[in-house]
């Protein structure tokens, strides 16, 4: 999907105007862009960034920052799997090699028919009841490789 220039500006004034006195504005101006587009669009970096009177590169370095920021958009579903301690010390290693292996992805991949975006996501807080996984938003606990696949092949329905 292109974004129309034109339409980005007005919709980015919006959210600029919607934002304007709030103290520490960049997180929340971010995370409702991507709200927006589902991706934080490169275009919307310096708009952001002229309208706080702050550097592109600040605007691209908090939002690179955050792992939740996305610079192109997501599949229609979205898993994380959690990569910390808790959940590696209780097989999340081998269920994220088994979901790369499955969907032909890396982190952060989505598959070519965009059903399917792979994140890590570091503690769900779901620690004893790992390895957990953060499927559409719902958190999900004691994932098995045969779940994973369950939720890719519904996904691509």
């Amino acid at each position: 999907m292109t974004l129309h220039p034109a339409s980005l500006h007005a919709r980015m004034s919006e959210i600029l105007q919607a934002h304007q006195g709030l103290e520490g504005p960049l997180l929340p101006i971010l995370h409702a862009v991507q709200a927006e587009w589902g991706h934080v669009p490169d275009a919307a970096l310096p708009v952001i960034a002229e309208a706080l009177n702050i550097s592109r590169a600040e605007v691209h370095g908090v939002m690179t920052f955050y792992h939740d920021f996305r610079d192109h958009p997501a599949g229609r579903h979205v898993v994380k799997i959690c990569r910390a301690e808790a959940c590696q010390a209780v097989g999340a290693d081998a269920l994220a090699d088994h979901a790369k292996a499955a969907l032909g992805l890396d982190w952060h991949g989505t598959t070519p028919d965009g059903a399917v975006t792979l994140e890590p996501v570091y503690c769900l807080g779901l620690c004893a009841c790992g390895p957990a996984a953060l499927v559409d938003g719902k958190v999900v606990g004691r994932v098995t490789p045969e779940a994973l696949d369950e939720v890719f092949a519904e996904a691509r329905t």
